[in-house]
């Protein structure tokens, strides 16, 4: 059986979509299924390409037991929308973009990241790079509860 794979975007790949990588990755394994799910993470922008995470990004990641120093910044390929059954954007912004480069064929496997969390009332996950720690904290909680709703999803479509 094929692997499901997910790919979570933002801007430079170096706050947000670490994050969540950085956490899925850390949940799916928890449930045993790292051999079912593969997770990546990428930028629509070249900013900051081949760098690690955002200091404040690892710090937070490792505040909840997740290391994220293995990875680093990588842009968004046309191949990433063939390739993963799941491209999910932080906010509406990076899924504009997305939509615009995504062939027509798989715009079905654009997602806005809260959507996996109806229950909430933020719709986008916040870029905290201009903020302090608590933006990060606060991005690492949307990240949490969306990370929830995704799993539901991957098991009702997929396992």
């Amino acid at each position: 059986m094929d692997k499901i794979k997910v790919l979570f975007v933002c801007m430079g790949n170096i706050c947000r979509s670490p994050l969540a990588h950085g956490l899925f990755e850390h949940r799916v394994k928890e449930v045993g299924l790292d051999d079912r799910i593969t997770i990546d993470s990428a930028g629509t922008h070249a900013y900051h390409v081949g760098n690690q995470p955002d200091p404040r990004s690892q710090q937070t990641a490792l505040r909840h037991g997740i290391d994220l120093s293995s990875q680093r910044a990588r842009q968004v390929v046309v191949s990433d929308f063939e390739n993963f059954d799941y491209v999910i954007a932080m906010d509406r912004d990076n899924h504009t973009i997305l939509s615009e480069k995504c062939p027509g064929q798989y715009r079905h496997k654009l997602k806005l990241f809260m959507e996996f969390a109806p229950q909430l009332t933020e719709r986008e996950v916040p870029d905290p790079y201009y903020g302090g720690e608590s933006g990060f904290e606060l991005v690492y909680q949307l990240i949490d509860a969306a990370s929830n709703g995704l799993m539901a999803d991957i098991e009702q479509r997929h396992l």
